[in-house]
Parts: structure tokens; C-alpha cells; sequence
């Protein structure tokens, strides 16, 4: 009797164990597709569901990273709309210049004509992200290098993308 009730008491207490993991079942957790495409172009920073995602642009010519502000102050083609995804970075952002390190730091630099301070954290990440991605694809800095955006109204301290 004591032998069954050892074994009795050992899947009792294995049942317990395993039955109260706290873990809850729950709906299925869908993502966005991969990005798809040809593997070189120019990588933009759209907003979907509030999240930055890297879109993916065929390269037409000029891969620099003042370019890719210029697409992304153009804001979601189309075919990016019906898939969800939006912008906060404000249409008249551009003309820009991007340069590398003039300070001496190796940060780089947005200037832009419109505002800097003003500008949703989003949207300065969006332009954070996409301009430290194409300076790397470019050979102008790393994918983590601190980006600070300076304005009409001032400047944002420069800091990395929040997704390296």
C-alpha cells in the first residue's frame, strides 16, 4: 500500500507540475511578409501599426542616404498604403544634407529646412533608421552609428537607431 500510494502521490504531484506552468493558450500570432525582392536598393522606415518596418525600394540610381530621405519624405508608395503601412515624417522635409563626422564624433548629420525638434519620435526615428541604413550601404557609416537631425527649430540630440 505504501508503494501505491508513493506512485499515486508522484503522478499526482506531476500532474500539478505540469498542468499549472502558467502559460495561456492563445490566437495565432501572425507577422508581416518578409521583406521580398531584389536584395540591393534603398532601405526606407515606414511605420506599420505604429512599429518601424524596413521596406525595401528597388535602386533606381543614387543609394545615398539623402536620397532615401527624399523617397521617404515622399511617403508610402501605393502598393505600401494598401498593406498598411504609413509615415510620420513630414512631406516638406527635404532638400537635406547628410554629413559624417564633421564634429569629429563619426555621428552623422541631418539638416534639413523644416523642423527637427518638432518632429513625432516616430518620425525621427524613421529618419534616424533610414538615413544610418543607407550610409551603411553606402560605405559612409555603420548600421549603428548616432544620427542627429538639426532643423529650422534646433536640433535632436543624435542617437542610433533603436533597431541595431
Amino acid at each position: 500500500m505504501t508503494r501505491r500510494a508513493l506512485l499515486a502521490g508522484g503522478v499526482l504531484l506531476t500532474l500539478l507540475a505540469t498542468g499549472g506552468c502558467g502559460v495561456r493558450p492563445s490566437e495565432v500570432i501572425t507577422g508581416r511578409p518578409a521583406v521580398s525582392g531584389p536584395s540591393r536598393g534603398v532601405g526606407l522606415y515606414l511605420l506599420g501599426d505604429g512599429e518601424l518596418v524596413l521596406v525595401l525600394r528597388p535602386a533606381s540610381a543614387d543609394a545615398s542616404p539623402a536620397n532615401a530621405l527624399a523617397l521617404l519624405a515622399a511617403g508610402p508608395l501605393g502598393s505600401e498604403r494598401g498593406q498598411g503601412l504609413t509615415s510620420e515624417v513630414p512631406a516638406g522635409l527635404d532638400p537635406v544634407t547628410v554629413t559624417s563626422g564633421a564634429d569629429g564624433s563619426g555621428d552623422l548629420t541631418v539638416r534639413t529646412t523644416g523642423a527637427a525638434r518638432s518632429l513625432s519620435p516616430r518620425a525621427a526615428d524613421q529618419i534616424i533608421c533610414t538615413v544610418a541604413d543607407a550610409a551603411a550601404q553606402v560605405g559612409l557609416a555603420g548600421n549603428s552609428t548616432p544620427v542627429a537631425v538639426v532643423g529650422s527649430d534646433g536640433a535632436r540630440p543624435a542617437r542610433p537607431c533603436p533597431l541595431s
